[in-house]
């Protein structure tokens, strides 16, 4: 495999050691295939971050580690790179890591080998578990701010928390089912990527709490651990359905919008009103096919705005109140413009 970079960048990124990078660059036998995969993208990575690098001469190295389904990383990416620039003189380049799922001991790894390196910050979208907890509480004790996106971890001594209220929105999502089904009763599945996302879990207590102040005939579902990834998630749902006849409705607060749908189609069951997040490019398409009906945007290039300006803060304390906090926005299918964003 032809390349330009040191073993060792190469390793880091990829996430594997050096002699284990070193066997695949020099085809040697007894190499995994998702390896030699991993060390191809780690590679492909790296020459995103010389372009950019080369392109606008980012001088601040800063971390982003995330647990999400491309669909979703890919917006987060797409938003770091573009807003990259707007804070000249103070330039950064990104590394970027990310991965549907990332075993817990994998996501330590990463942040302790971001730790032992150095960044001039780190951001990241991970389970809220001890041991996860404990690498951030490391890093910052490191003098590396750390800030979370969309899903928090509030133990952790982090800098900031960026994106959306998650109560807020899950309350929001109450109110709109509510007023679909009426008196009319039911159940709502509310799906969930994982129970140990603390912004997920957020979600649906907010609707858990709201739907039972405004509309308590109406009984909610819970599912989780497909991780937002379609075959997992359809296959959850499916088996929900059969469990529940009365479920009439999705809160979908963890992705894996389409499976969710072919559930029901396969089940030959109607979803009367199914509420999203995130207008990534399954949502535009669901949104103008008229399969969901409300998608609960946040802006995430404000979001990452909002990072940067945390990080370029350098002041490092932690624990601070997340007074910027992003607007929900619901979008229909009749608010979108043609490129997919709310009018």
């Amino acid at each position: 495999m032809p390349h330009r970079f040191l073993v060792k960048d190469i390793a880091f990124q990829a996430g594997l050691s050096t002699a284990t990078v070193d066997r695949v660059l020099n085809g040697r036998m007894g190499v995994r295939g998702q390896t030699a995969v991993r060390v191809d993208a780690a590679v492909r990575e790296l020459e995103r971050q010389e372009s950019n690098l080369a392109r606008s001469g980012k001088t601040s190295v800063i971390d982003v580690v995330i647990e999400a389904p491309e669909r979703f990383s890919s917006e987060v990416r797409t938003a770091f790179e573009r807003e990259a620039g707007t804070f000249y003189p103070e330039m950064f380049r990104i590394r970027f890591q990310s991965a549907e799922v990332i075993a817990e001991d994998d996501f330590i790894k990463f942040l302790d080998r971001i730790r032992l390196r150095g960044s001039a910050g780190v951001v990241v979208k991970a389970r809220d578990t001890v041991g996860i907890v404990n690498a951030v509480r490391k890093l910052v004790a490191a003098g590396i701010p750390v800030v979370t996106l969309v899903t928090d971890l509030p133990g952790s001594n982090r800098l900031a928390y960026t994106g959306m209220n998650n109560k807020a929105a899950g309350a929001t999502a109450a109110f709109l089912i509510a007023q679909t089904i009426g008196n009319a009763g039911g159940r709502v599945l509310a799906t969930l990527s994982s129970s140990n996302f603390h912004g997920e879990e957020q979600r649906v207590d907010g609707f858990r709490a709201t739907m039972a102040k405004i509309a308590p005939h109406v009984l909610v579902t819970d599912i989780s651990e497909g991780f937002g990834r379609d075959v997992a998630t359809g296959e959850l749902v499916g088996k929900a359905l059969v469990r529940e006849p009365d479920i009439c409705a999705v809160y979908s607060a963890g992705g894996g919008n389409r499976s969710i749908l072919q559930a029901f189609d396969h089940a030959n069951r109607k979803c009367r009103v199914f509420v999203a997040h995130d207008l990534d490019a399954d949502n535009r398409s669901l949104l103008a096919e008229e399969r969901i009906n409300y998608v609960l945007h946040h802006d995430l290039r404000l979001d990452v705005r909002t990072i940067y300006r945390h990080l370029m803060g350098r002041n490092h304390r932690t624990g601070t109140t997340d007074a910027a906090l992003s607007q929900i926005v619901v979008v229909t299918p009749f608010n979108m413009t043609g490129g997919g964003e709310p009018t």
